[in-house]
Formats: C-alpha cells, structure tokens, sequence
C-alpha cells in the first residue's frame, strides 16, 4: 500500500517545540523507525507550514497513493479548506494528533478536518502515526 503522511504547520519543530506535550523526538527521526515497522507499505512524507500547499499535496495524492495519513496542526481547528478537499479527493484519510485536542485549550477542541476523516486517532504521541497506518 501506497501511503503519504501529511504534516501541517509547525511540525517541522517536533522535538524542539514545547517537549512536554509534543515530545523530544523530531518527525525526521520518527519516520525511519515507522518505515522498518511498516516495511509492506511504501511511506511517503511531506510537511508544510502552508495551507495552500496542504490542499495541494491532497488533492495530487488522490489517485496515486492508497491513503494519507494527516496531522494538521493548527489548521485542524480553522480550515474549511483542507475539510472541503478532504471530502473531494476518493482515498480515505486518517487524521493523527500527537496530543489530546479535546483535553487542551477550547479553541483547539474542535477539528473540522476531522469531520471529514475515516478517522481521528489523538493523544497517543507519535504511536498515533503507526496506529492510523494500521487503519488501512
């Protein structure tokens, strides 16, 4: 199977951004350790700090990949866009959130991305990356 793993804004800074709650290991580090334990499956990766470029990789990705993996960010809680193209493109996406949103701030409580996701998998760290692979 054929996965892209989508990162969202400030991702890039995992290991460097607030550790107590996102933890000391960077995504760059965590992806080697997820493509040996998934070795049947071909794991792309893409992060932006972009929206635009977010909805881009999605709407590219339908067809040529057999799912994506998405952690937001921040764009969880804002973005009718990334929802919209969620529900436009015909492969399933699994939404992934290193912490518990609905245990953080209220404004980060609410996911629109989610509503439109197979599924939502939050507050198991960077686990939640291999437990949504293990959706599909």
């Amino acid at each position: 199977m054929k996965i892209l793993i989508l990162n969202g804004p400030n991702l890039n800074l995992l290991g460097k951004r607030e550790p107590e709650i996102y933890g000391r290991l960077s995504f760059d580090d965590y992806l080697p350790q997820l493509r040996e334990r998934f070795p049947q499956h071909e794991i792309h990766y893409c992060q932006s700090n972009h929206e635009g470029v977010l909805i881009d990789q999605l709407q590219a990705a339908d067809g040529q990949y057999d799912a994506v993996v998405m952690n937001p960010g921040g764009y969880a809680h804002t973005s009718i866009a990334l929802a919209d193209c969620i529900r436009a493109i015909s492969i399933p996406v699994v939404e992934v959130h290193i912490s518990d949103i609905s245990k953080r701030e209220p404004y980060r409580r609410h996911s629109f991305t989610s509503e439109a996701c197979v599924k939502c998998i939050m507050g198991k760290g960077l686990e939640g990356y291999a437990l949504a692979i293990e959706t599909f």
